[in-house]
C-alpha cells in the first residue's frame, strides 16, 4: 500500500489536539480577569467574551447576535417578550445565548446598544427611547465596570437637523458620552436586508420615496456588513471615537426605485409626486390609526441627503458591498410568477457631476 507525501503532510495537523491555542488566545482587560479563548474555532468555540446586546430582536440586532454566537461569544439578550427572542436561541451552540433581565450587563466585557425606533408612540417619544434609554444603559454599564460600550446611532445624527429623529440621535450620543466617555459611537447609513424598511418599503410604497422628485441622496449599506463590523469590535482594542459606516456609493432614491423596477420586471410606479405640504398632512392624518404609519418626521427625512462623511470601514476590517450585488436577494419575491427566474438586469447608474 502506497501513501503519498501529501497524506503524511496532513498527519501532524490531524493529530494535533483539538482546541489547542496560542498567545493570541489571551486577552487582558483593565480591571477585569483576562479573557482566554478555548475550543475549536467556529460555532462551538469559546472566545471567552461575554456580550450584551440591547435591541437584539430588531433588524440589525438579529444579525449581530448570530455573528457573535457563530464566533463563539456568549451573548446576553435582554428582552421584553419571550416569543420575540426565541428565534435567537438557535443562532449559537448550547448555552451560547442567554436571556437575562436583571444584572444583564454585570458579567459582560462589551455591551451593544442597538435600541431605536424611527417613529413615536403614545407611550414613548424619540427622546424617551434614544436619549433617556441610551443614557440609562450607558450609566448602568459604567456603574458595574463594563470595559466597553458600543452605541449605534445614525449617519445623519445632528443637533441642528430638521428631523426630530436625527436630533434625538445626536442627543443620545451626547448622553452616552457624558456617563461613558470611552464609548464607541457607530453611525451606519440606511441599512437594507431581509425584512428591512428600505428596499422592501420602496417596493411596496414607492409613492413615499418619490418625494422631492426622488432626488434625495442616500448611502445604503448592507446590514450584514454593519453586523460584521460590530462583531469585529469584540477582538479589537477599544476605539474611543465615532465610526461612520455609510454605504460605498451615494445614490438617489430615483435610481434605487429604477433598480427595483428593473430587477423585479415591474413597470415603474405611476404614482404622482406629492407636494411636501400634502405629504405632511396625510402623514399627520395617518397618526390616528393604531399601527405604525408614515409620520410627519419621516416625510421630513425624505428630503434630507445622507451626510457626506468618509467611511471608517478600514478601522473595523470590513469592505462594504454595493447594493446592486445584493438587492435581487431581497426584492425577487416581488417578481410575478412568469418573471421569477428571468435573468438579473441592473440599470446603468446615472452620471454624476464629477463624471
Amino acid at each position: 500500500m502506497f501513501v503519498s507525501s501529501a497524506t503524511f503532510a496532513r498527519i501532524p495537523h490531524i493529530a494535533k489536539p483539538p482546541g489547542r491555542r496560542a498567545l493570541h488566545s489571551l486577552l487582558a482587560l483593565p480591571e477585569r480577569p483576562p479573557i482566554v479563548s478555548s475550543g475549536p474555532p467556529g460555532r462551538s468555540a469559546v472566545t471567552g467574551h461575554v456580550a450584551t446586546v440591547f435591541g437584539c430582536t430588531g433588524f440589525l440586532g438579529r444579525y449581530l447576535v448570530s455573528k457573535l454566537a457563530k464566533a463563539g461569544t456568549q451573548v446576553i439578550i435582554p428582552y421584553r417578550d419571550e416569543d420575540d427572542k426565541r428565534h435567537l436561541k438557535v443562532t449559537g451552540d448550547l448555552g451560547q445565548i442567554v436571556s437575562m433581565i436583571a444584572e444583564c450587563v454585570r458579567h459582560s466585557d462589551i455591551v451593544y446598544n442597538l435600541v431605536g425606533r424611527d417613529y413615536e408612540t403614545k407611550n414613548f417619544t424619540y427622546d424617551d427611547v434614544l436619549v433617556k434609554g441610551a443614557g440609562r444603559i450607558a450609566n448602568v454599564s459604567a456603574s458595574v465596570g463594563v470595559p466597553r460600550l458600543v452605541h449605534v446611532s445614525h449617519l445623519n445624527a445632528s443637533p441642528t437637523s430638521a428631523s426630530q429623529l436625527y436630533r434625538s440621535k445626536a442627543a443620545g450620543e451626547a448622553a452616552v458620552r457624558d456617563v461613558f466617555p470611552t464609548a464607541t459611537i457607530v453611525r451606519p447609513g440606511p441599512m437594507y436586508g431581509h425584512e428591512d424598511k428600505f428596499l422592501t418599503n420602496m417596493s411596496v410604497w414607492p409613492i413615499w420615496w418619490k418625494l422631492n422628485h426622488g432626488q434625495t441622496k442616500a448611502r445604503p449599506v448592507h446590514v450584514m456588513d454593519v453586523a460584521q463590523a460590530l462583531t469585529n469590535l469584540v477582538g479589537m482594542p477599544a476605539l474611543d471615537r465615532t465610526l461612520a459606516l455609510p454605504g460605498p456609493s451615494t445614490l438617489t432614491y430615483e435610481y434605487i426605485l429604477e433598480l427595483i423596477s428593473t430587477l423585479t420586471y415591474n413597470p415603474p410606479s405611476r404614482a404622482p409626486v406629492l407636494p411636501k405640504a400634502v405629504a405632511v398632512g396625510l402623514a399627520r392624518a395617518a397618526q390616528r390609526i393604531w399601527w405604525p404609519a408614515l409620520s410627519p418626521d419621516e416625510v421630513e427625512r425624505r428630503y434630507i441627503d445622507d451626510a457626506d462623511t468618509p467611511g471608517d470601514w478600514a478601522l473595523v476590517g470590513v469592505e462594504p458591498d454595493e447594493i446592486e450585488n445584493h438587492a435581487i436577494t431581497y426584492v425577487r419575491r416581488f417578481r410575478s410568477a412568469a418573471n421569477f427566474i428571468r435573468p438579473i438586469v441592473v440599470p446603468p447608474r446615472p452620471l454624476t457631476a464629477e463624471q
